[in-house]
């Protein structure tokens, strides 16, 4: 009972066939391909000529030269003056160069192009013109600052050793003016400082800034110039 059941299934299957391969010449840019094969196997039955196979374009490095060559003014052709709208500064490119489109771009690294156009004789002309041209521009003095000269705040920071806080100066112990404020009008501690030595510091104190007496005004602090000394 069992190998009759067998056998029908053996046939059904075969009956339906296997499995449908697709054609590989469908699909996008396959089809012509395909009706070729085709059309090949019927003319070889047939004894008849087979038919040609459908090309498609393909990149061409003698077409790509061609385009070159025609835009290159050494090949002997002359440069469109149609392309100067499209140059920076309106020139039209010089020999020296192959235009592309709107960009011209340079051949001077092509010994052959750049020897076929200068010759020892341009070379020597072109430095001569370079030499010409060249300037030559004298250093001149800086110029002087007008008006009185402020306090060297520098050179009086090199002239003292005693750290910020050690009192050498006489201040009066009564002190008439807030030096918070008072320093609050200088836009930097080096202002302050200058101020203070134009007005009769570090002995004097009259703009009440330096009240500790270490001759030093508001928080301006020597150590950095002295450090920069050593």
């Amino acid at each position: 009972m069992r190998v009759p059941f067998v056998v029908a299934v053996a046939l059904g299957l075969a009956g339906c066939g296997g499995p449908t391969v697709p054609d590989s010449g469908a699909g996008a840019g396959f089809q012509d391909y395909s009706t070729y094969l085709h059309q090949r196997e019927a003319a070889l039955n047939s004894g008849a000529p087979a038919p040609i196979a459908p090309t498609t374009p393909e990149f061409s490095t003698q077409s790509l030269g061609a385009a070159i060559d025609a835009a290159d003014p050494a090949a002997g052709v002359a440069a469109d003056p149609a392309l100067a709208a499209d140059v920076p500064g309106g020139m039209v490119p010089d020999a020296g160069a192959v235009v592309a489109g709107s960009a011209a771009i340079s051949d001077e690294q092509d010994f052959s192009a750049v020897a076929a156009r200068e010759t020892i004789e341009s070379d020597a002309e072109r430095l001569a013109r370079n030499r010409a041209q060249y300037q030559v521009i004298e250093p001149t003095a800086l110029p002087e600052r007008s008006g009185e000269a402020a306090p060297n705040i520098v050179q009086y920071a090199l002239s003292t050793s005693n750290p910020v806080g050690v009192p050498l100066y006489k201040r009066a112990s009564l002190q008439l003016t807030n030096a918070a404020a008072a320093c609050a009008r200088f836009s930097s501690p080096d202002r302050a400082q200058e101020a203070f030595l134009a007005s009769g510091g570090p002995d004097k104190d009259r703009k009440g800034i330096d009240p500790d007496g270490d001759g030093f005004a508001c928080s301006w602090d020597p150590t950095p110039f002295r450090a920069a000394m050593n």
